[in-house]
């Protein structure tokens, strides 16, 4: 008998999550985002900044990855906050948020809290040029609140976050 070639390639990319996971995952990133909105618009500060969307993105899509683990969440994003302040005090270029990411990938690797999203925090964090001190807490802050839906998603649906602590 003569095989039929495919016409699409078989992928081999990992399968689409269930259902559930799909929408649990979706809404807790909503309502972890909206509360950083809130958040923000209580204190005065912006808590939502690109890169807290990314750290979300991993937390409820990629909960058993290191990089969403909470020692490299938060870990990375108040090193990075702090080394894209501490590049700010000296110049605030383009050329110089360049150098605090890579800096902030570095610093990460070495403390072992790689949290790739973070370095993106550093280079915002060279622009800031009121509030540089409260910018970190502020980083901080909005790290522990997506930690903080992390569990509670993974209390409502019952996986493991997170897979280690330290």
């Amino acid at each position: 008998m003569m095989q039929i070639p495919r016409l699409i390639p078989i992928s081999k990319a990992p399968a689409r999550p269930a259902f559930s996971t799909l929408l649990a995952a979706t809404l807790t990133t909503v309502a972890a985002l909206m509360a950083l909105v809130g958040l923000g618009l209580l204190s005065g500060h912006l808590l939502l900044i690109p890169p807290m969307a990314a750290s979300m993105a991993l937390i409820a899509g990629a909960p058993s990855l290191p990089l969403s683990q909470p020692r490299h969440v938060v870990g990375g994003q108040i090193v990075s906050a702090m080394i894209g302040v501490l590049i700010g005090l000296v110049d605030t270029s383009l050329w110089a948020a360049a150098v605090a990411g890579g800096l902030a990938l570095g610093a990460m690797l070495f403390m072992r809290i790689s949290h790739s999203p973070a370095a993106a925090t550093a280079v915002v964090g060279v622009a800031v040029t009121d509030g540089r001190f409260s910018f970190v807490v502020c980083v901080a802050l909005a790290a522990l609140v997506l930690v903080a839906f992390g569990l509670l998603r993974s209390a409502l649906k019952r996986t493991a976050y997170p897979a280690y602590w330290w």
